[in-house]
């Protein structure tokens, strides 16, 4: 039978959960994307009884700013994105999990009972925690982009292309993002330069092909965006060529800033070790950081694909790892096991095989 951590007892060793209070959950799962409510399907049908903190206004990942999902397994009519993620919030809360909206503004993961505090003053505790925080959308970093955010600058094309209705509109960026991003923007808006530092698009071809084939959209090549313009709204922007440095203002009414994302590390800066990337490091394919009982999992791990779906596999890898590094603590039956000891301790698949 493989081994489980709720309700174990074994005669003669301390459970992990004595001499703490009843408070102390099994494990705190930090995000609400996919890699976050996939690890907290797995650890609820495990009975770990998950507790996922999300955000308390940006629950559901990136997700929540796409618009048609066509590359997720299991849908092959597309899904809009934010229908994606109620989905799987619902799949999550079926099993048992506690979703929380709030913002972490604390971790404390020195002891092994690990401590995440929030925005509301609540403090919660756990044996494993798992990080699964996605990214944040990257900045172009000009001033003009600062003081007019929410003023004709934007991240988010479903969140505000409403609001540029017969509008002429610039997309920053040349990848699947921006594409889909300059596509949903026609929508609204009568024109929609996209504006890429080089003379090719980052982006898959099918995406190229429906912005190409879009006659509301115009390509600006070789240019990246060095100021934009306007007091209390946006009304261009300056372009600098990438060959030969020239500049020039061209009139717009709206920016949207389509040039990637940063893993959203904020929170475990000179607490886990980070990779040159700036995403969490861990151990292999597993989802291990460099803390015994934390956990990683989704883009903040995950420098180069960054997809929905292999964001929602990572989820599984840290429910599973959870799932073991407990199992592990009620085997060693001490409060104060180390990762040394944990690591050490053999995989039950590999002691099964061992004994037939």
């Amino acid at each position: 039978m493989p081994r489980g951590y709720h309700g174990l007892n074994v005669p003669g060793r301390v459970s992990p959960r004595d001499g703490r209070g009843d408070d102390v959950r099994q494990v705190i799962i930090i995000g609400s994307g996919p890699a976050g409510y996939t690890a907290a399907i797995y650890a609820a049908r495990a009975n770990l009884e998950p507790l996922l903190i999300a955000s308390s206004v940006e629950a559901g990942g990136e997700l929540m700013n796409t618009t048609e999902v066509e590359n997720f397994p299991g849908f092959p009519e597309g899904i809009m994105g934010p229908d994606l993620m109620t989905k799987m919030q619902e799949q999550a809360e079926r099993f048992g999990t506690e979703v929380v909206y709030d913002d972490v503004t604390e971790v404390d993961f020195s002891g092994r009972v690990k401590k995440v505090t929030l925005g509301s003053g609540a403090v919660h505790e756990a044996d494993a925690v798992v990080y699964a925080t996605g990214s944040a959308p990257r900045k172009i970093g000009i001033e003009g982009e600062a003081r007019l955010s929410g003023h004709g600058v934007s991240y988010c094309a479903t969140c505000d292309g409403f609001f540029f209705r017969e509008r002429t509109i610039a997309v920053v960026g040349g990848g699947d993002s921006a594409m889909e991003e300059a596509t949903f923007l026609t929508k609204f808006a009568s024109k929609v330069y996209v504006i890429h530092r080089r003379d090719e698009l980052r982006a898959s071809k099918i995406m190229q092909d429906r912005a190409f084939a879009n006659e509301k959209i115009e390509f600006v090549w070789n240019s990246e965006v060095v100021d934009i313009l306007g007091e209390d709204a946006v009304t261009g922007v300056v372009l600098k060529d990438t060959v030969d440095g020239s500049t020039r203002e061209l009139p717009l009414e709206g920016v949207f800033v389509a040039i990637g994302n940063d893993p959203r590390t904020h929170l475990v800066h000179g607490t886990l070790d980070l990779t040159e990337h700036g995403t969490v490091w861990v151990d292999g394919r597993t989802s291990r950081t460099s803390v015994a009982g934390v956990f990683a999992a989704g883009d903040v791990i995950d420098p180069t694909y960054r997809q929905a779906v292999t964001a929602a596999g990572s989820g599984t890898v840290a429910a599973l790892d959870v799932e073991h590094y407990l199992a592990s603590l009620a085997d060693a039956g001490a409060p104060a096991v180390d990762a040394a000891q944990i690591d050490a301790l053999p995989d039950t698949a590999d002691a099964a095989h061992a004994a037939a």
